[in-house]
């Protein structure tokens, strides 16, 4: 049995995956499996995964007949699995050489539930190391402890899932998957579920999980209604606290990234077609109603004027209505 999955979502990567394939094989080890999930790829994706299919130890490929989104083409890979830990990687990236022997090493000392690491970013020609956002290294930590203050960018404000590696208990019984209503974000949605439900993870500096930014493909860069999955996310995510024992604890900084998203998206609203807009400032408004309205009036006090006056505005509209 492999100690460790990959799981690899593939949708029309042609361009990169030989790249990405390739970093797996300088991965490879007996104690290694790869699950490449094909998303009904129209490209020559299909072709390339299946040539490395042959070429790489303990390689599967997994074929979805339709496409059915990176929410449940991880899922699948998940639900394949046989390792004893997990880790994914975006079939557009790349890791470095002998980057996963290293990641399984740092768990297993640790002997944590998770390991989150820094990455490299990779525009083109220009790499950045980008580092997770932990207040210590190395060191075991409960992952509820890293999610606030509300001000902070926290653990839960880094949802790079690739970087990192998970037990499989993790998964057990269902748990754990990504929700597959959600087109984006949905990455989002999961480490905060992971934060909330995991015992125990550790932040490392390990770096060798690489992230090409700027394709033209990539989910970060369309405009249609699909970047506004967002919002179903955090309203999923405020569900879930509503009914967890420290809903209390964390909900000031749900709020808080919830209406930072919403600025964020309204501030780029030209970007988006007509009705993609027009559905945009319907959604936040039914959002700032739907938060619950003390945690929400503490947040807008606590945020600039400029971005608090613009939700106010809409918060106000909503209720006028």
């Amino acid at each position: 049995m492999p100690k460790l999955s990959v799981i690899v979502p593939c949708h029309n990567v042609q361009e990169f995956a030989e790249d990405t394939l390739r970093s797996l094989a300088n991965n490879a080890s007996p104690a290694t499996e790869f699950l490449l999930v094909d998303d009904c790829s129209t490209d020559a994706t299909p072709e390339i995964l299946d040539r490395w299919e042959q070429r790489l130890p303990q390689a599967t490929v997994i074929r979805h007949e339709e496409n059915k989104g990176i929410a449940q083409s991880r899922n699948s890979g998940i639900d394949a699995a046989r390792g004893d830990f997990l880790t994914f990687l975006d079939g557009d990236d790349w890791y470095g050489p002998g980057y996963l022997d290293e990641l399984i090493r740092v768990i297993e000392e640790l002997g944590c539930d998770f390991v989150r690491t820094d990455h490299v970013q990779s525009t083109e020609t220009h790499r950045v190391v980008r580092r997770a956002p932990a207040p210590v290294r190395d060191r075991v930590l409960n992952p509820r402890d890293v999610i606030a203050p509300p001000e902070a960018e926290t653990m839960v404000d880094y949802p790079f899932v690739w970087a990192g590696v998970y037990r499989r208990r993790l998964f057990d019984d269902g748990a754990m998957r990504f929700a597959t209503d959600l087109r984006t974000a949905e990455d989002r949605l999961w480490t905060w579920r992971l934060h909330l439900r995991a015992r125990s993870f550790a932040a490392t500096g390990l770096l060798g999980v690489f992230y090409r930014r700027g394709v033209a493909t990539s989910l970060t860069q369309i405009r249609d209604a699909r970047q506004l999955d967002f919002i179903p996310a955090h309203d999923a995510l405020l569900a879930d606290l509503a009914a967890d024992p420290e809903s209390e604890r964390f909900l000031p900084k749900a709020i808080r990234t919830y209406c930072a998203l919403l600025e964020f998206h309204l501030t780029k609203i030209r970007r988006y077609q007509r009705p993609v807009a027009r559905r945009l400032k319907k959604m936040v408004a039914t959002a700032l109603q739907g938060m619950p309205q003390d945690v929400l009036d503490m947040t807008l006090e606590g945020m600039d004027d400029r971005r608090a006056d613009k939700l106010r505005r809409y918060r106000t509209s909503r209720k006028a209505a």
